[in-house]
């Protein structure tokens, strides 16, 4: 066996030949320098939909990110062509670090979780109080993701013509979530889409809500330059409406004063990802006193230092109330 000293001449080593004559494969990746920054507005069958600057520009991701995917309201680095014109395409080389995300499983017992919006700084959650019949367990199941995810939760409670709403705000007041009230003829006058802004303006929100809600309609409304397809038609016997939006697309109110993002209507919102610790802490009233909790504290066991934290007097024991709700909606479904 023939052994290389020190100094070797080159034409006593032996080279293999690249027998597929292209550049050997390396673990370095380009850095992009020259890439800009854009907004994903939606995403279609691996195409996505990206804001740069004042133009709409089609992409695709690169390889280099591997399994990483990016979803509405992502801040995107991209390359390649940029000019926006028809049948062009540029790649997204990098997501920006997320600020907030609204994620789901398909139900719970499904591990995988996927992000539905990144950077929201707000959960539009919009109900029916009639025709279908409100949900207070999915919505319990919104407020949990969204507290979950960083984005703060609003209330937007529709058709209030065909059933008061002093019930269902009953159920939340211990929560201090901002809402407002609307009526079909509201819908159509405007005057419900003036009053939504009001709580939008300067503010990236996505709207969730089961179907038939009249969640579209509403989004019609506050974005009429982009008006999508709404259902009106809600199913007699299931009670449930049709699904219209089918993706999720983010839309900019007028006088660039905000983001809305619609999103498809849901049936279920499992929380199978869901950590309790997380959960709490949108309760800075009561996340104190978790300090002495045992590892791992579900917050409702007979263990749990919650309740000698209200006992104390250091918080309201409605708030404790609605907390362990909260969490106790992740072992049941939305239609108990």
């Amino acid at each position: 066996m023939r052994r290389y000293g020190k100094h070797t001449d080159e034409d006593d080593i032996r080279s293999r030949p690249n027998r597929k004559g292209n550049r050997p494969r390396t673990n370095i990746r380009p850095k992009h320098e020259d890439a800009a920054e854009g907004l994903v507005l939606t995403v279609d069958r691996g195409r996505l939909t990206c804001l740069v600057e004042d133009r709409v520009v089609m992409a695709m991701k690169a390889r280099e990110l591997g399994r990483k995917a990016a979803v509405v309201g992502d801040r995107v680095m991209l390359v390649g062509d940029l000019s926006g014109m028809k049948d062009t395409l540029a790649r997204i080389v990098r997501i920006q670090e997320r600020a907030s995300v609204l994620r789901r499983t398909a139900d719970d017992d499904d591990p995988y979780e996927r992000v539905v919006v990144a950077n929201a700084d707000q959960l539009a959650i919009v109900t029916a109080l009639a025709d279908p019949e409100p949900r207070p367990r999915l919505i319990d199941r919104c407020l949990v993701a969204a507290y979950d995810g960083g984005l703060e939760p609003l209330l937007v409670l529709t058709k209030s013509d065909l059933a008061a709403p002093d019930e269902l705000l009953e159920l939340y007041g211990h929560l201090d979530i901002p809402y407002v009230v609307t009526s079909r003829e509201e819908l159509e006058n405007g005057d419900a889409a003036d009053r939504v802004r009001e709580l939008l303006d300067g503010r990236i929100t996505a709207f969730v809500g089961h179907s038939g809600v009249g969640k579209t309609t509403l989004v019609n409304a506050l974005v009429p330059q982009e008006r999508r397809r709404t259902t009106g038609h809600v199913n007699a016997v299931t009670g449930r409406g049709r699904h219209t939006t089918t993706s999720a697309l983010a839309l900019p109110l007028a006088g660039d004063d905000g983001w809305v993002i619609d999103t498809p209507g849901v049936r279920s919102f499992g929380l199978a990802h869901i950590d309790p610790s997380r959960v709490i802490r949108a309760f800075p009233d009561l996340e104190p006193g978790t300090a002495d909790c045992p590892r791992a504290c579900s917050h409702d066991e007979p263990d749990c230092a919650l309740d000698a934290w209200v006992a104390a007097g250091h918080a309201d024991p409605a708030r404790l109330y609605s907390l362990r709700r909260l969490l106790a909606t992740r072992e049941r479904t939305e239609g108990d």
